[in-house]
């Protein structure tokens, strides 16, 4: 098997199973016939850009890059509900997001793994993150759309 028939055939197994795993995805390919080893499967996983996305059972998948957007979106609303307690725009182009203090960096890492397409990257404290929007995305509309996973009060 070439590199371009392994890695349709990688697209094919993430596409109709839930594998969380490259050992998983090794073993898929095994199962099928083909001869391939981790760091083989590691790198196609790599070239192919595949992304984790959560499964309605709450298990992290793969999926191909853009698949499963508005799941990656929904997670994130899901962690903000459960770690944020407020969330503002700064006058210095950053969002400030406040947790319960120990909650920062759980939910900067979700908001990561999240992929949001309006935030660049996140910095974590104990109990507070800036965010940095991408150009293009304003403080205040990324404020208010993280924001609104809370209700209103928590919106300065």
């Amino acid at each position: 098997m070439n590199r371009r028939e392994r890695q349709n055939a990688i697209l094919r197994l993430v596409r109709d199973r839930a594998l969380s795993t490259q050992a998983e995805l090794v073993q898929a390919l095994r199962d099928e016939g083909h001869e391939v080893v981790q760091t083989t499967v590691s790198r196609d996983v790599t070239e192919l850009g595949l992304v984790k996305v959560r499964a309605p059972s709450g298990r992290l998948i793969y999926a191909a890059a853009g698949t499963g957007d508005a799941d990656r979106l929904r997670a994130i609303g899901a962690a903000m509900r459960r770690y944020a307690t407020g969330v503002e725009a700064a006058n210095s182009g950053l969002v400030v997001v406040t947790t319960p203090s120990g909650y920062a960096s759980a939910l900067a890492q979700a908001i990561d793994e999240g992929r949001h397409p309006g935030i660049a990257g996140t910095i974590a404290g104990d109990n507070t993150i800036f965010l940095a929007p991408r150009d293009g995305t304003s403080p205040d509309d990324l404020s208010s759309e993280l924001g609104a996973h809370l209700g209103p009060a928590a919106v300065a």
